[in-house]
């Protein structure tokens, strides 16, 4: 357990140092949240309502968001349309050692 926390918090630093200054406020909001809620992440991951809930957008600029975080690496995405989910993409030190 006292790993898995410790692996999480070297994850979410390594996250930030890659990211942090490629977030617009709503982004760097919902990834805050998200990283809040700790390894599991949401229960279900993030989906577009909830999204929207968390930064009041609109459902275009909620689209355009998520997708840059996609195509940034920042969120892997899972499902199609309505059962779109979306979660942190963490590197593990592991991978990260295994990718080198």
């Amino acid at each position: 357990m006292t790993l898995t926390r410790v692996a999480f918090f070297i994850a979410k630093a390594k996250f930030y140092d890659q990211f942090r200054d490629r977030l617009n406020d709503r982004q760097a909001k919902v990834i805050e949240r998200m990283f809040r809620e700790g390894p599991d992440g949401f229960k279900g991951g993030l989906n577009a309502e909830t999204y929207i809930a968390m930064t009041g957008t609109s459902r275009a600029t909620t689209t355009r968001d998520l997708q840059d975080l996609v195509e940034m690496g920042a969120l892997s995405q899972t499902g199609a349309r309505r059962h779109t989910r979306y979660w942190l993409h963490l590197r593990s030190a592991a991978s990260q050692r295994c990718a080198r």
